[in-house]
């Protein structure tokens, strides 16, 4: 499991232009962060959660393949909470 979480890691830091979505829900799930959405009322807004920090982002659709301006932003918020 740890060797799959590193090789993750290392798939976001290059800011791959096909990171799904589901790649990233795996990481920051294993990370320890819990998805959480607001009901049907939330339409793709996703949150996840770990303590006090958050990451807030849209589930892209129709496809799983995230833009690569969200990828680059949660790199960034990842590295500097010294998770990645």
């Amino acid at each position: 499991m740890g060797n799959q979480i590193e090789k993750a890691k290392a798939r976001l830091r290059v800011v791959p232009t096909d990171y799904t979505y589901s790649e990233l829900k795996g990481l920051l799930k294993s990370l320890g962060y819990d998805e959480l959405s607001r009901g049907k009322t939330s339409g793709s807004r996703v949150c996840f959660m770990k303590g006090d920090c958050k990451i807030i982002l849209h589930k892209p659709h129709p496809g799983d393949q995230m833009k690569r301006a969200a990828v680059r932003q949660v790199k960034e918020y990842l590295e500097g909470k010294g998770e990645l």
